[in-house]
């Protein structure tokens, strides 16, 4: 229950999408006093009793693929049609936090440059340390705005080798690369490409390159075992025969431009037909409820991981106890420091960087 000297949240405000409450509530997510934190918590259960009717669309892609770029496009086109439908636009932008400092420039909205008048609320957050891409305040604001919007963006820092938890709240991921940056080998070492449900290859306005780029997106697909190096093409959002695992849906592969607009409409068809897809036969019930799960096993291994560091001391003292293990190498001392720890109850991270809500 909400305690004294917090503002409370006005539900039925932000049922509305009052700005003011919507910005008072991820302020909520973000604050770290436990009291807030409660509140925080009080706010998300009651969302949680409610329709969550949005399509949550992730766009993630490595660093400089141009994904500011295509969701500004994409929000443009959106605008124009939710004006005339009233529909709700949500998006959460995350940016990369210093691994010194900790703090993030956080600019995507200003490059974004949406319309003040337009029915869409636009947030930055930062990644803090999170390998997968994702904090935690970023997927609790998701879980928020899928409440209240009919559509929420995701735009991720970026993909490397394991920045995947877009996986896990997204209803549709839409993987953006580009011609001959040579991430696709690294891609599927990494297994990003198990996670794309749309393909698009940005910056295509060369079609020579763009066709070379296509194939070798196909042949990377292929190692999935969703579709063949020749199934999958532009214009094409259907459905393999055997191999997919979420009935049957194959990846479309989509050359777009947000430069010049190039095959957009088409990008937007692929998303409309795959919300079109899970929404069918249970499959984004089931899709949400597993993907909660996946979440609370990362946000787990995270925190008892945070728990087991500060039980060590921190990195002072890991250095501390490490010139005391026995053992020669590296190895048997790590295995003798995981026995030592292990053996300390863990306690909850205190401090600046202990977690936010719901922890």
């Amino acid at each position: 229950m909400p305690t004294s000297g917090v503002q409370p949240i006005d539900l039925h405000a932000l049922l509305r999408f009052d700005r003011k409450a919507i910005a008072a509530a991820l302020n909520l997510l973000e604050d770290r006093r436990a009291e807030r934190q409660e509140h925080a918590l009080a706010v998300l259960d009651d969302l949680a009793g409610l329709p969550a009717a949005a399509q949550v669309v992730g766009i993630t892609g490595p660093p400089g693929v141009g994904k500011s770029s295509l969701i500004a496009r994409l929000i443009a086109r959106l605008i124009a049609r939710a004006v005339q439908a009233e529909h709700r636009l949500g998006v959460v932008a995350v940016d990369p936090s210093s691994k010194v400092s900790g703090g993030a420039l956080l600019g995507d909205r200003s490059r974004m440059q949406l319309p003040p008048a337009a029915t869409v609320y636009a947030r930055s957050f930062a990644a803090r340390d999170r390998l997968g891409g994702l904090s935690r305040e970023a997927f609790l604001a998701v879980f928020l705005l899928r409440h209240i919007c009919d559509m929420v963006l995701v735009e991720t820092v970026g993909v490397g080798q394991s920045e995947t938890d877009i996986a896990n709240i997204a209803d549709s991921v839409v993987l953006v690369v580009q011609p001959f940056s040579g991430d696709l080998l690294q891609f599927i070492k990494a297994g990003v490409m198990e996670i794309p449900d749309i393909l698009a290859v940005n910056k295509a306005d060369d079609a020579a390159l763009a066709d070379k780029a296509m194939a070798e997106v196909r042949a990377a697909l292929a190692t999935r075992g969703h579709v063949s190096s020749s199934q999958a093409s532009v214009d094409t959002f259907p459905l393999a025969e055997s191999g997919s695992d979420e009935g049957g849906w194959s990846p479309p592969l989509v050359a777009v431009s947000a430069l010049s607009n190039l095959n957009l409409d088409r990008l937007e068809a692929a998303i409309a037909e795959h919300r079109r897809h899970v929404q069918a036969d249970g499959r984004l019930v089931s899709r949400r409820a597993a993907q909660e799960i996946a979440w609370a096993v990362g946000e787990l291994r995270y925190e008892l991981g945070r728990a087991g560091l500060a039980a060590a001391g921190g990195p002072d003292g890991v250095a501390a106890r490490w010139m005391q293990q026995p053992g020669r190498s590296p190895a048997r001392k790590l295995a003798n420091l995981l026995a030592a720890v292990g053996s300390i109850p863990l306690r909850p991270p205190t401090g600046p960087d202990a977690p936010g809500p719901g922890r």
